[in-house]
C-alpha cells in the first residue's frame, strides 16, 4: 500500500522549517550538509510536526579513511544507517511514523543530486530503501535559499519534485 506522504503534498508547520533552516545554517557553519528526519501523527499522513536531526558522519569516515571515503560532508551525508532504520520502525510502532528525510546542500542549490538518488536506492539499483519524501534544503553562503520535495515515481524510475506547503501550526 502506498504511504501517502510519498507522494508529495505533505504540510511542514513554520516551526518545524525553521528548525531545518537552523540545522542546514549551523551545518554550513561546520562545512557540511545536514540531515535528518521529518516524522508526523499516523492520523493525519500529510502533517509532519517533528524534526530529528542525525549526525553527518561524511567528515569521520573521511578522516579516518580518505581512500575509502573520498568526499567530505560538504559533499555528502553518511548517516548511521542502523539508528535511522530503528527510528522507522520506532515511528511504526508509536503511530508516529518518519514520512520524510531531510538534508542540505551547500552552495549548489536545492535539487535531487545522483549521489541522493544512490543514497536512498540501494547504489542507484532499485527503488528506494524507504516509503520516505525528500526535503533538499539549499544553503548558500551560510543563508538558506530554497527548499524542494522529491518524491520516487515509480513509472520513470526517478525521483521527481512534488509539492509541499508550509503551515503556520500543526
Amino acid at each position: 500500500m502506498t504511504k501517502p506522504w510519498t507522494q508529495g503534498g505533505i504540510r511542514i508547520p513554520a516551526a518545524v522549517i525553521e528548525q531545518i533552516e537552523r540545522a542546514g545554517r549551523e551545518a554550513y557553519a561546520r562545512n557540511e550538509e545536514a540531515c535528518g528526519y521529518l516524522e508526523g501523527p499516523l492520523g493525519d499522513p500529510l502533517l509532519v510536526d517533528r524534526a530529528v536531526e542525525l549526525p553527518n558522519l561524511a567528515n569521520k569516515y573521511h578522516a579516518v579513511d580518505p581512500e575509502n571515503h573520498p568526499r567530505t560532508g560538504r559533499e555528502y551525508f553518511k548517516i548511521n544507517a542502523l539508528k535511522f532504520e530503528r527510528a522507522i520502525q520506532e515511528g511504526e510502532v508509536a503511530e508516529r511514523p518518519v514520512k520524510v528525510f531531510f538534508h542540505s546542500h551547500l552552495d549548489c542549490g536545492a535539487y535531487f543530486s545522483a549521489e541522493d538518488a544512490a543514497s536512498m536506492t540501494l547504489g542507484g539499483t532499485g527503488s528506494p530503501s524507504f516509503d520516505l519524501a525528500y526535503l533538499v534544503t539549499a544553503v548558500d553562503a551560510g543563508v538558506v535559499t530554497a527548499h524542494r520535495l522529491f518524491i520516487w515515481e515509480e513509472a520513470s524510475r526517478t525521483f521527481i519534485e512534488a509539492p509541499f506547503s508550509r503551515v503556520e501550526a500543526a
